[in-house]
C-alpha cells in the first residue's frame, strides 16, 4: 500500500459504473469525495496506464467531487489493450460523454504526463466546460519529445537505454519504435509480452529522480504492461493524433483558463523545456518548478506541490 503523509487518506468510491461509447469500447469510471462539491476530473498518463486507488489521494474529499476513469483500452476499461478506434479525438469525445452522463456542467481537469496532453487538448476543444487546469510533467506530443523518449534518454540513462535497445536486433535499432511495434502488434504473444516488459521497465527506470527498488514493470499484471506498451507505441507511431499545429498552436483558445503547471526540474521522461514552452504560451498558467524531483507524481516534492495546486482552486 502506498503511504505518504502529504496525501489524503485512502478512500473508496461512493459511486462507480461503466459507460459504453462508440466502436465497442466500454469505459470504467468512479467518483470519490463529496457528491455536492465542485467536480474535478483526473486524466491518467501513458496513454494506456489507467487509474489506481492512489490517484484518489491528491484531493480533499470534503471539498471535491472527484471523477476518475480509465481511458480506452486502459485499466478496467474494455477491450483491454485495444488500439482500434483509439485516438485523441476519441478520448476527447469520451470525456464529453462522461461529463454529460454524470450531469456535470464544468470541472477542474487534473492530468500528468500524457494526461497533461489530453487535458490541454480537451480544454481546447471544450473551453466552456473547464474551470481550471492542474498539469504535471508536461508532454506536448512534439516529434522531438517522442524522439527524446526513444533515443535521447540514452544521454542520461545509457544503462537503461542499452537494455531497451538490446531487446531488438542490431539491424532494427535505428528505428526502435518500429522494432517494438512489430513485436507489440505481431502474431507471437510471447514476443509481445517480452517487448511490453522491456518497454515498461525502461520507462519506469527513467521516471524518478532516484532509482526505485520496485517499479510498475515489476509489480503490474502482464495484461496491464501489454496494454500500456501497446497503446503508448500506437500513439507515438501516430504523433499522438494531434493537429498539425500541435498543442501550442491551440493555446489562444484557452488563454483565459487559469492553471498551474507542476514540473520536476529533473524530469527525464518529459524534460522541463516543454513545461517552459507551455508557460510562455499560456498567460493564465503558472509554472511551479519542483527542484528535487523527476517525472513521477509520487515523489515527495511532486506530491505536496500537486496537492497545493489543486487546493487553490477550491470553491470559496
Amino acid at each position: 500500500m502506498f503511504a505518504a503523509s502529504d496525501l489524503y487518506p485512502s478512500l473508496e468510491p461512493y459511486q462507480h459504473g461503466r459507460l459504453q461509447v462508440e466502436h465497442g469500447h466500454d469505459l470504467y469510471w468512479e467518483q470519490v469525495g463529496n457528491p455536492r462539491a465542485p467536480a474535478l476530473l483526473v486524466l491518467h498518463g501513458g496513454p494506456g496506464a489507467g487509474c489506481g486507488p492512489v490517484h484518489r489521494r491528491f484531493f480533499d474529499p470534503a471539498i471535491w467531487r472527484v471523477v476518475l476513469f480509465d481511458q480506452r483500452g486502459s485499466g478496467r476499461s474494455t477491450p483491454m489493450g485495444s488500439v482500434e478506434n483509439n485516438t485523441t479525438a476519441d478520448l476527447i469525445a469520451d470525456i464529453e460523454a462522461l461529463r454529460a452522463h454524470l450531469g456535470i456542467g464544468s470541472w477542474v481537469v487534473f492530468g500528468g504526463s500524457w494526461g497533461s496532453t489530453l487535458a490541454l487538448a480537451y480544454a481546447q476543444a471544450f473551453p466552456a466546460h473547464v474551470r481550471a487546469l492542474v498539469l504535471r510533467g508536461i508532454f506536448l506530443g512534439r516529434e522531438r519529445e517522442i524522439d527524446w523518449f526513444l533515443n535521447g534518454l540514452s544521454a542520461v540513462f545509457p544503462d537503461a537505454h542499452d537494455t531497451f535497445a538490446a531487446h531488438v536486433r542490431p539491424a532494427e535499432r535505428a528505428d526502435l519504435l518500429e522494432a517494438y511495434c512489430k513485436r507489440l502488434f505481431g502474431a507471437d504473444p510471447v514476443a509481445e509480452i517480452a517487448a511490453a516488459r522491456a518497454w515498461c521497465a525502461y520507462e519506469a527506470q527513467c521516471s524518478t529522480l532516484l532509482p526505485q527498488r520496485a517499479t510498475i514493470a515489476d509489480q503490474a499484471p502482464v495484461a496491464s504492461l501489454v496494454a500500456l506498451a501497446r497503446i503508448e507505441a500506437h500513439y507515438f507511431r501516430n504523433q499522438l493524433f494531434l493537429p498539425p499545429e500541435g498543442i501550442l498552436g491551440g493555446m489562444s483558445r484557452i488563454a483565459h483558463i487559469p492553471g498551474v503547471i507542476v514540473q520536476g526540474r529533473y524530469d527525464m521522461i518529459c524534460p522541463m523545456i516543454s513545461a517552459w514552452d507551455l508557460s510562455r504560451a499560456w498567460p493564465a498558467g503558472r509554472l511551479r518548478i519542483v527542484p528535487g524531483a523527476g517525472h513521477s507524481a509520487f515523489e515527495p516534492g511532486m506530491r505536496s506541490a500537486l496537492v497545493a495546486a489543486v487546493h487553490q482552486f477550491r470553491a470559496g
